[in-house]
């Protein structure tokens, strides 16, 4: 490869710009045809697969009703072929190289052009690029591609080796032994739907002197960031030796140069300085700004949008033991233009298993993601590195990745030809995503350390997962710094940080957590305050869909979570038992199918409210609270907090005012229930000043006693405002007959609960909507004559979200809600008078 390097002051150079190399999109529609018996054939969408062709063509029925799940398998376990045709003009055939590019292609497919065979593929995470100048003529001609089955030749994979590989959760059951999406072998939460077609780029290139593949910079900032070095670094594969222009603009800065390129790979590098630059910052500390940039290369270029930013990932031992354990540990903190920033958000995991459908979810999930507040999703390695409209709106959203690997909860190969195909995906992967701003670092893996212990009992076998882990961490942290020098890599979710794949279940004192005892083990969610990790990157509840949503999916008779159907849609084992089991231990027996939905989501709300407070309260111990999961592949019992569909759980509302800049809160004293604790958090960049009131109220009405407590918190901090010994609200008995009511300025109101709401004696309050339309927006004013807790405002079968919903509503403070329709909703007020319902907690019992 021929390296070459150069600073060129910036200058306006439009005449630099090619035009661009001749290009041929082969997007469209293709014929799907069943390989073996000809007897199948429909259109197919190309990019896409084969269960979007047969599900609109009629060929199967919908896999998400009931059980129908069991009568799609077939189609994954049938050899396909995707073919069309398509025109070559004269020059383009003439030029002296052509290639057919393929990206994301899932997974293993024989590719011929004109009756010959071109290349073949067997990794979905790689790029292929086949030399097809030979087989293609002027005019008409034909592509053909033969998609053998992934599950098939996973399970021949086994034949490879002479010991066990496992993946836990996976129907699929040697997914884990081919390079696909892994979740699309079925998860604890997903349809086990195992596609297979051209899932993202299909075109051919034709050039005359190079092809250039990858574009990427690096930013080096004055230490005031007043300005901003940018080295601008292409790679191009060139058919023979040349000279050719290479400019890069960024803005208004711009540079160019002549370089020589030599027959085959070349790295070319130039550098411009961007004056005063805007800096991108993620949501809630600022703007993101998004430069048009713009690269060439001869007749080859690149035109996209980038953001100018500097992000460090802190992992510094403390400087001092903790002041509440005496111990000390590792920091995990994400510095953005070196502020230090509390990571808030959800772990996202593939949006829909219809692969085609995922671009048109997008845009709704990530920007409600940012209406709560939200500067972060977890992108999980049990799913895909995702089609390129995800990170463009997470730059300009300002939603940072923290990005694993492909490898989840499983034990993999470590043999030279898996990993062959895993350093050419993630070489590609880092080099091809690598400009996004809002990629915060890379993940080896999703807990595969802890997958390493979980299916065998032999301790040698045991020892040597481990040992393969940690090989592959460090081949991948090798390329990381080969091909993304900028970003951190991270080992795995959870690990200690680099180089310690120490136990991130349970050691909170440095690196990642995951903390699931709440749920898998089945403990009460104050548990959440036996730990303070330093970022808490996995944690969850259940919930069951709204009612509205499970009829998409069931019918009226089904929508019981024991009923066959309904719970065909529980994929995680013991799910119904721990969903049910907390709901005895916290609520009444609800009195209707409908509120043990309701109240499935009212616990799921309380379960992450109550641990995100808490590491919120320990910030800047803790740095990070991101919670399992945002979203769903489809319609299911899950840990999401926005359904299939994008109708808002509990959760997403509750999610918008427990990650808000500015909170208030009443949690325990560590290890001492006997004391509570007044705590405010504040993300902003200016101290919090004002005063906070925190009301002892009876479930009847009436406010007890009321105590006032002056706020000045630090920016980005965390403060106690005051504590108070638990008694001092009430004998145990009295307390089973009140509350506390928190306001303070600048923070959404909040409450606390003394007992399980089964043994509080609430009042039957009755609350009244009043719905108004004025200017085109829509309200509803709820008013209550006693304290009603999780007051939950619908519009059944209107897509839309509520300005705030699953709050508590006090008599003499009516709440004015504004309702905003999804783009494309067509309701009209009419029908959303009709539409709309209230209730409460209260409403859920007899």
């Amino acid at each position: 490869m021929k390296v070459l390097k150069m600073v060129v002051a910036p200058a306006v150079l439009a005449t630099a710009f090619a035009a661009g190399a001749a290009e041929i999109d082969l997007a469209g529609t293709w014929t799907l045809t069943q390989a073996e018996s000809n007897t199948v054939t429909c259109p197919g969408a190309v990019p896409g697969g084969i269960y979007t062709a047969l599900y609109e063509a009629k060929l199967i029925p919908d896999p998400y009703w009931a059980q129908n799940e069991k009568l799609t398998q077939w189609p994954s376990r049938a050899e396909w072929d995707f073919a069309r045709t398509f025109d070559v003009p004269a020059s383009f055939a003439a030029k002296k190289a052509v290639w057919l590019r393929l990206e994301d292609v899932d997974c293993f497919a024989d590719v011929y052009v004109n009756g010959q065979k071109v290349g073949e593929t067997g990794n979905r995470f790689q790029r292929y690029d086949f030399d097809v100048k030979p087989f293609l003529r002027p005019g008409a001609n034909e592509i053909r591609a033969r998609f053998h089955s992934t599950e098939n030749i996973s399970y021949a994979e086994t034949n490879h080796y002479s010991r066990a590989f496992n993946i836990c959760n996976a129907t699929v059951k040697k997914i884990n032994l081919v390079r696909t999406v892994q979740c699309h072998g079925g998860w604890d939460w997903g349809i086990t739907q195992m596609d297979t077609g051209f899932m993202g780029t299909v075109k051919l290139i034709a050039v005359d002197d190079a092809r250039l593949d990858y574009v990427y910079t690096v930013q080096n900032f004055a230490p005031d960031y007043s300005s901003v070095e940018v080295e601008v670094t292409a790679e191009a594969l060139a058919p023979d030796a040349c000279e050719v222009d290479f400019a890069a603009r960024i803005g208004e800065a711009s540079a160019f140069r002549r370089v020589s390129l030599a027959r085959g790979a070349n790295k070319v590098s130039l550098t411009l300085k961007v004056e005063r630059p805007r800096l991108w910052w993620p949501n809630g500390a600022g703007d993101q700004p998004l430069y048009d940039f713009r690269a060439s290369l001869g007749e080859s270029s690149i035109a996209r949008r980038i953001g100018l930013r500097k992000l460090e990932v802190i992992n510094d031992m403390d400087a001092a033991p903790d002041p509440v354990d005496g111990k000390k540990g590792r920091q995990m903190t994400i510095a953005v233009n070196g502020k230090r920033i509390f990571c808030k958000g959800a772990d996202w995991i593939p949006c829909d298993a219809f692969e085609n459908r995922q671009d048109g979810h997008y845009r709704q999930l990530l920007g409600d993601a940012k209406a709560s507040h939200m500067n972060m999703v977890r992108v999980w390695g049990g799913g895909q590195f995702e089609h390129p409209a995800f990170y463009r709106l997470c730059d300009e959203l300002g939603i940072m990745i923290w990005h694993d690997f492909m490898f989840s909860c499983a034990t993999y190969p470590g043999d030279e030809r898996f990993l062959a195909g895993v350093r050419l995906e993630i070489r590609h992967q880092v080099k091809n995503l690598r400009d996004y701003a809002s990629i915060a670092l890379w993940c080896g893996d999703n807990e595969c350390i802890g997958a390493a212990k979980w299916f065998d009992r032999d301790e040698k076998v045991r020892k040597e997962n481990v040992q393969l882990c940690a090989a592959r961490a460090k081949e991948l942290d090798a390329i990381c710094r080969e091909c993304d020098p900028t970003r951190t890599f991270w080992p795995s979710s959870p690990c200690l940080g680099p180089g310690n794949f120490g136990d991130g279940w349970k050691d909170d004192s440095s690196g990642d957590m995951h903390y699931w005892r709440v749920w898998f083990g089945d403990e009460p969610f104050d548990n959440y305050y036996s730990v303070r990790p330093r970022f808490c990157s996995e944690f969850g509840f259940q919930s069951y869909p709204s009612v509205e949503t499970s009829l998409t999916y069931v019918s009226p008779d089904q929508l019981n979570p024991t009923a066959p159907d309904f719970y065909y849609h529980q994929k995680c084992p013991n799910g119904n038992r721990y969903i049910l089991r907390t709901m005895m231990r916290y609520f009444r027996f609800p009195k209707a199918t409908k509120y043990v939905h309701y109240l499935s989501q009212v616990q799921q709300a309380m379960a992450i409210q109550t641990g995100v407070e808490h590491f919120r309260r320990t910030m800047p111990r803790c740095m990070g609270a991101i919670y399992w999961q945002l979203c769903d592949n489809w319609p299911v019992a899950s840990w999401s907090s926005i359904e299939y569909g994008g109708k808002w759980k509990h959760l997403q509302y509750h999610a918008r005012r427990f990650y808000a800049p500015q909170t208030i809160l009443v949690a325990p004293a560590y290890k001492d229930k006997s004391t509570l604790e007044v705590w405010a958090v504040n993300d902003a960049d200016a101290p919090l000043v004002g005063t906070a009131t925190v009301e002892n109220r009876a479930f009847e009405g009436g406010v007890i006693a009321a105590h006032k407590l002056s706020m000045d918190v630090p920016a980005r901090s965390a403060k106690c405002l005051g504590r108070f010994p638990v008694d001092s609200f009430g004998t145990e008995e009295e307390r089973t007959r009140r509350f506390l009511a928190l306001a303070a300025d600048g923070c959404p109101d909040n409450d606390w609960q003394f007992q399980f709401y089964c043994n509080s004696h609430l009042g039957d309050a009755h609350v009244t909507a009043e719905l108004a339309e004025k200017g085109g927006e829509w309200t509803v004013t709820l008013s209550t004559d006693k304290p009603a807790f999780f007051v939950w405002a619908d519009a059944y079968g209107i897509r839309g979200t509520f300005s705030d919903d699953s709050f508590t509503l006090l008599p003499g403070r009516p709440r004015t809600l504004v309702f905003t329709k999804r783009p494309g909703e067509k309701a009209t007020f009419e029908d959303f008078r009709k539409a709309f319902s209230v209730t409460h907690l209260r409403e859920s019992y007899d």
